[in-house]
């Protein structure tokens, strides 16, 4: 009996642990797809190609999460819309976390398994 196929979760994991950052596209109305999942929740088409973003986006949202130094220093965390019309729960990495505003425009970068943005 041959292994189940990874799911679409996983296969993003994958991916960025290969340092590449890709989203799906449906094959049917061609629309962006992000988080990764089996049917499109647009259209409910099954064939979602996986697809490598422009990794442009823009900041709609951001907080400071506040720790102790000891425990690391503030942080942020950020809402990015991708030129491709997903939006992502990500960070803002090169910037202290008062710095990041809402509007700024970003790049994407794989960083640790992770997709993180940079200003611009």
């Amino acid at each position: 009996m041959p292994a189940p196929e990874p799911g679409p979760e996983k296969i993003y994991s994958d991916k960025l642990a290969q340092g590449r950052f890709e989203i799906q596209k449906c094959a049917a109305c061609g629309r962006h797809v992000f988080y990764p999942r089996v049917l499109c929740p647009h259209c409910g088409a099954s064939r979602l190609d996986w697809v490598t973003p422009s990794g442009n986006g823009t900041v709609y949202s951001t907080t400071i999460v506040r720790r102790k130094p000891a425990d690391g220093g503030d942080y942020n965390v950020a809402l990015i819309d991708l030129e491709e019309g997903v939006r992502m729960m990500s960070r803002v990495a090169e910037l202290a976390p008062e710095q990041v505003k809402i509007g700024q425009r970003v790049k994407s970068r794989v960083a640790e398994g992770l997709v993180e943005f940079v200003p611009a």
